[in-house]
């Protein structure tokens, strides 16, 4: 049974904040790299191409990781609350609006074994 737990966060800066929004979402790449689970951490920005026009906020973070218990346990470093406290929920932040959603890779039903 695959236990990696698959995050996509997409931001959406305020006008005129987006190169603010990407750096302070590139200042925490460092860290999340030290933590044991990470397997990947990486904000991207949004460009355009004629094979791929779909519609996205620009700023998205891709990340995966081992297990549940290390994607909550990241949530929670001080770090990662503290970017959302500033950034998103204060007032004066520079961020309009955030989706964050978790995937797994196992299908419906998936009957693989516990080992």
């Amino acid at each position: 049974m695959s236990q990696k737990i698959y995050c996509t966060a997409s931001f959406k800066p305020k006008p005129g904040k987006e190169d603010a929004v990407f750096k302070a979402l590139q200042a925490l790449e460092p860290n999340a790299h030290r933590e044991d689970a990470c397997l990947l951490y990486t904000v991207t920005r949004h460009i355009n191409n004629p094979f791929a026009e779909g519609q996205s906020y620009p700023i998205v973070f891709h990340e995966i990781w081992a297990n549940r218990t290390a994607f909550e346990a990241h949530c929670q470093r001080n770090e990662i609350r503290e970017f959302f406290a500033t950034h998103l929920e204060a007032d004066d932040g520079d961020i309009e609006d955030a989706n964050v959603c978790v995937y797994t890779d196992e299908p419906a039903n998936f009957d693989a074994p516990n080992l």
